[in-house]
């Protein structure tokens, strides 16, 4: 055939044309590949859409000129809205022209023309209208320059047309066209083809088959469920999502795992692998004590906190702690701070024992046989370690105020500093002398001025 050069340039051409802009978007270019027929049966005038033009529209056989290989190629790039623009280049024999001998050379041969074409085409699919994914009809209208051997000249074209996709990237396509030439020379005249059209020039950075405009983490590769995000760990939920993306984890901890089950994940859980409670984070606390058992040094015992979870120890077990217990080895009562309480009873004992107490006639001095008596009172006093007592001297109304004032301080400081060398703390003690200012009984008889001669050893409230 003459002029396969022209051919060649044409393709150049389209395949220039491919690479001019960005490919921006999903699959945005597509090549087709196929054969075409070249039909001028009937041409008419000339004129556009003459009233003949579609006589015998499918008359192949008589009509139809098929090149037996393929000649046709086109690239097209999507624009947006459902809008491509393409270019096409052609080759094909003619041996068949109208419906008589008269060739586009205005002679009459017709045996063996070449014919190349070089057209631009605009095309709007209607594939989103119909919502559809497989059949895809679309309109187009362009230009181009078509060559008969030596002869060519431009033409204004119409095409209509059908892609159906086989998936996402390839389609059977079928498209028939209407060449109006502007030169007299050259007739009108119809162009079908039929190829394999495929789609392509998608950007996908990270290789997972997801293109990055629908990747939602262009930059790492990843699976098309999570929109082309990856999940290491496999727990479901996206690493962009998961807190823990490297453990399988529960979507309503955000893809961490809480292994022991007390609804505190892991990463936030003081004690992952034993069930516990959220106050003590994730931690057990057998006893109840607030204290966690893996700070408690005696889980098992309720005790306080600034003990280490122990109870504080009560060496008496009065119930007073020994940090507390005033009296931590004697049993005592709450109220008195853990030490014993002195009871009107013992307090009662106290002075029965004092009024015993035995001095020298005139003197302060306490009489040898009062030695047991005081040991009593000194053993009761050292029951109460806490309690303070008074040392009361008193007398009778015999002698002088001021003489019965004296003896009774005196006689009250010697019995405290007997019941000190024995034992007591002086600062539990104090000593007092009332004379004759508190009798307990009449000074007119002698067994009544007895009574009043007395010591009595009081508690300090």
């Amino acid at each position: 055939m003459k002029n396969l050069s022209r051919l060649l340039f044409a393709m150049l051409l389209v395949l220039g044309f491919s690479n001019v802009n960005a490919q921006d978007e999903n699959n945005p270019w597509q090549i087709t590949i196929g054969v075409n027929a070249v039909d001028a049966y009937p041409n008419g005038d000339g004129g556009l859409f003459s009233e003949t033009i579609f006589d015998e529209y499918f008359n192949a056989e008589d009509h139809w000129n098929i090149l037996p290989s393929l000649s046709t190629i086109t690239v097209s790039r999507y624009l947006g809205d459902g809008f491509s623009l393409g270019v096409t280049g052609s080759l094909n024999k003619i041996d068949k022209w109208g419906d008589s001998s008269k060739g586009p050379d205005v002679t009459n041969t017709v045996d063996d023309l070449s014919y190349y074409g070089l057209d631009g085409t605009v095309k709007y699919s209607f594939r989103d209208i119909l919502n559809t994914k497989t059949l895809d009809p679309y309109l187009g209208a362009g230009g181009g320059y078509t060559w008969i051997d030596e002869i060519g000249a431009g033409t204004l074209n119409g095409t209509l047309g059908l892609n159906v996709w086989f998936n996402d990237n390839i389609a059977l396509t079928l498209q028939t066209g209407y060449k109006h030439a502007f030169e007299d020379y050259l007739d009108s005249h119809f162009q079908h083809s039929a190829g394999i059209s495929i789609k392509f020039g998608g950007k996908d950075t990270d290789g997972d088959g997801i293109y990055d405009k629908d990747d939602e983490c262009p930059d790492v590769p990843g699976l098309a469920e999570f929109n082309g995000c990856p999940d290491t760990d496999g727990d479901g939920i996206p690493d962009h999502l998961d807190d823990c993306p490297d453990v399988a984890g529960l979507a309503e901890f955000n893809g961490c795992p809480d292994t022991d089950g007390d609804g505190i994940p892991d990463h936030l859980d003081e004690c992952p692998t034993v069930f516990g409670l959220k106050a003590l984070n994730g931690c057990p606390d057998a006893d109840g004590d607030g204290v966690p058992d893996h700070l408690d040094k005696c889980p098992n015992e309720a005790g306080p906190a600034a003990n280490n979870g122990c109870p504080w120890p009560d060496r008496d077990g009065d119930g007073v702690p020994d940090k507390d217990d005033n009296c931590p080895d004697v049993k005592g009562t709450v109220a008195n701070n853990g030490c014993p309480e002195v009871s009107e009873a013992v307090q009662k004992t106290l002075n029965e024992y004092a009024k015993t107490i035995l001095f020298d006639t005139g003197k302060s001095s306490i009489k040898a046989e009062s030695a047991q008596v005081l040991n009593d009172i000194t053993a009761i006093l050292k029951e109460y370690t806490n309690a303070k007592f008074t040392v009361e001297g008193h007398t009778d109304s015999t002698g002088s105020a001021k003489l019965n004032q004296t003896l009774s301080e005196a006689r009250a400081l010697s019995v405290k500093e007997y019941l000190v060398n024995n034992g007591i703390d002086e600062f539990r003690l104090s000593a007092l002398g009332y004379g004759k200012d508190r009798p307990i009984d009449t000074n007119k008889t002698r067994k009544g001025r007895a009574n009043n001669r007395r010591v009595e050893i009081n508690l300090v409230k």
